[in-house]
């Protein structure tokens, strides 16, 4: 995958892209990430790339020429069609499940903006996705975009360790993840569940799989009521909501 980021301050960028699994993709050649700053597409004899909004009113709006022109450089010379990304508190709420969707992409184009907003050319015009991370706003979209970069790029093949890892991660099965332990076995009479330590692998799913429901319908019972349980798990969340009335 290649990845793209617009933004007028690249240099937040470098210590997030530069450590752990983001670094270890680059380095495996599963992901390539430039961030440029869309200052320099500017045609303003100052490198403005912000006015003042029509109508009057606070504060100030990016201009649409620098986006535009930025975008038409790194799409002119490639027949692939990028989703071009919006980080804006108006977007649709990001969740496992968007970031399931543009791993499948080949180039993403994330667009970092700052001030009041975007001109709403940008939006109607360039834009494929508005995507937000939460309601609440942030003084840009770097953040966002980090957030967002990371959470896709784990699931891109030959990232992780394991190919796996990710599917048990809470959210990608649509429940929560189980509880995890390693050693010791006792660490200050604080003991690991017997069932971890039988080697009793169908017994170990078992008690894994009940906890995930049990967690979830603790913590985000709203999860539960957006998928499809088997039914070996409807009769396991049928015993932990019994056992919670008791």
């Amino acid at each position: 995958m290649r990845i793209d980021v617009l933004s007028l301050f690249p240099d937040m960028f470098s210590g997030v892209f530069g450590q752990s699994i983001l670094k270890k993709a680059q380095e495996k050649n599963a992901l390539e990430i430039s961030v440029l700053d869309f200052r320099q597409f500017s045609t303003n004899k100052h490198r403005n790339v912000d006015d003042y909004p029509y109508g009057g009113g606070a504060g100030m709006v990016l201009t649409p020429q620098p986006l535009f022109d930025a975008v038409d450089t790194l799409t002119k010379d490639t027949s692939i069609k990028p989703r071009i990304i919006l980080l804006c508190p108006q977007g649709d709420r990001f969740d496992q499940k968007k970031a399931e969707e543009l791993a499948q992409e080949e180039h993403l184009i994330f667009l970092c903006g700052h001030y009041e907003g975007y001109d709403e050319r940008v939006r109607e015009y360039l834009v494929t996705d508005e995507i937000s991370i939460g309601d609440y706003v942030l003084t840009g979209g770097e953040l966002g975009a980090m957030v967002v970069i990371d959470a896709v790029s784990r699931l891109l093949p030959g990232v992780l360790g394991k190919e796996e890892s990710h599917l048990q991660d809470s959210f990608s099965t649509g429940i929560l993840e189980h509880p995890h332990y390693t050693r010791p076995a006792d660490f200050r009479g604080m003991k690991v569940p017997d069932v971890l330590l039988s080697g009793n692998h169908k017994n170990i799913e078992n008690w894994r799989k009940k906890e995930s429901l049990k967690r979830t319908f603790e913590r985000r019972p709203d999860l539960l009521e957006k998928i499809k349980l088997s039914a070996d798990e409807e009769k396991m969340l049928k015993e932990i909501k019994e056992h919670k009335t008791t």
